[in-house]
């Protein structure tokens, strides 16, 4: 008997929405899915969304992690407000990145170049819009791993409110970078012992990354065409899993970052010891309970000594939090989450948007101060 794709990817294949090594053990029932294909959430903000891909060059510091390689590389996605989308939309992922991508996390059964097919909903180097020096900039950290498309959805809901959404791939920490010359830089970090120190590395290596990013889009000579409608006054960052650990590390060593947050991100004790007063927020899976697995999340909490908020999404995994679980639900693939893909994507980029409309816009926010009936799924675990 020959079974449909959904079914043999859900019984056969390692599931792509954990970013892990385990089996999906059963399949979910039938696909939410338009169609065959596999598609993004569509922002909720008045915007359209442009988007456009800048590469970067450091050449003040050697890359961390190959030896004799005399500049970090950098390839970053810009999304943001547009009046003048135009027609073509951005690829998710080029089809040998989706390709590394699934063989790196060793989805032998999944079609390779599955993550290039992805229906997005931002279009290619359209025209920004805005006033000069007026829209916020949020800093997105993906996963370790994890490239910086998965974070996509977020960044169009808030580029579609009116925010300036720079996602950053931390090159050789993933499997594949294209750079404009064609070059795909692969995973150097993949071989090494994943244990305190190495993480440790890896948060300051980003911190750095993200300081470099801002420079480059706020600087006097920018990157970007767009730079001029930021106010450099109003930043924010967030990322997943290590990239949320990276937000800590990158507003401990750089003050241009106003309010952060860790998406389910152990963060190993990486508040410095005097404290940090600004804003932040963790927002996880129940695991990450006060008490829970991950004790680095109570030591962390004790130490932010700002404004502060701990939420726990009921019926979440891992990657929950990122675009890879919608797809789960529309490949049919069972990941353990009860809470679905689409209502996980609802709630991040809901609370996404209270955190940075009330830390960088200073408009009050409801939703930060008691449990909301419309997402009962949310607990204030603390604040």
């Amino acid at each position: 008997m020959t079974h449909s794709l959904p079914v043999r990817l859900a019984r056969a294949a390692v599931a792509i929405t954990a970013g892990l090594l385990v089996l999906a053990a059963n399949p979910a029932p039938a696909p939410a899915t338009t169609g065959d294909t596999l598609h993004l959430a569509r922002p909720t903000g008045r915007h359209a969304v442009g988007t456009t891909a800048v590469y970067l060059k450091d050449t003040s510091r050697p890359d961390p992690w190959v030896p004799g390689t005399a500049a970090r590389e950098l390839m970053v996605t810009v999304w943001y407000p547009t009046d003048a989308p135009g027609r073509r939309r951005a690829r998710y992922m080029t089809p040998a990145e989706s390709k590394l991508y699934v063989l790196g996390k060793r989805n032998t059964e999944l079609p390779p170049e599955i993550l290039s097919t992805v229906r997005t909903n931002a279009y290619v180097d359209a025209k920004p819009a805005g006033r000069a020096h007026s829209l916020p900039l949020v800093v997105l950290s993906p996963g370790y791993t994890q490239p910086r498309g998965t974070l996509s959805s977020l960044a169009e809901e808030l580029a579609s409110h009116g925010y300036v959404v720079v996602g950053i791939d931390h090159t050789h920490e993933t499997y594949a970078v294209t750079f404009p010359d064609g070059r795909i830089a692969t995973c150097a970090t993949c071989d090494l012992v994943e244990n305190d120190a190495f993480f440790h590395k890896l948060y300051g290596v980003r911190a750095a990354d993200v300081s470099f990013v801002l420079d480059r889009l706020t600087g006097p000579r920018p990157a970007w065409r767009g730079s001029g409608l930021i106010d450099a006054t109003r930043v924010g960052m967030s990322g997943h899993s290590a990239g949320g650990a990276s937000s800590i590390a990158a507003m401990a060593a750089d003050r241009r970052i106003d309010a952060g947050i860790d998406m389910d991100g152990a963060t190993r004790s990486i508040v410095p010891a005097g404290g940090l007063s600004r804003p932040f927020m963790f927002i996880g899976v129940p695991e990450h309970s006060p008490g829970g697995h991950d004790s680095s999340w109570d030591d962390d909490w004790s130490r932010l000594t700002g404004w502060k908020r701990w939420m726990v999404v009921a019926g979440t995994v891992h990657s929950s939090f990122t675009d890879l679980a919608l797809f789960a639900d529309q490949l049919g693939i069972d990941i353990g989450a009860t809470t679905t893909g689409p209502r996980a994507n609802e709630i991040t980029r809901r609370y996404h948007l209270a955190m940075f409309d009330l830390h960088l816009r200073h408009r009050p926010q409801q939703l930060l101060d008691r449990p909301s009936s419309r997402y009962p799924e949310v607990t204030f675990a603390a604040r």
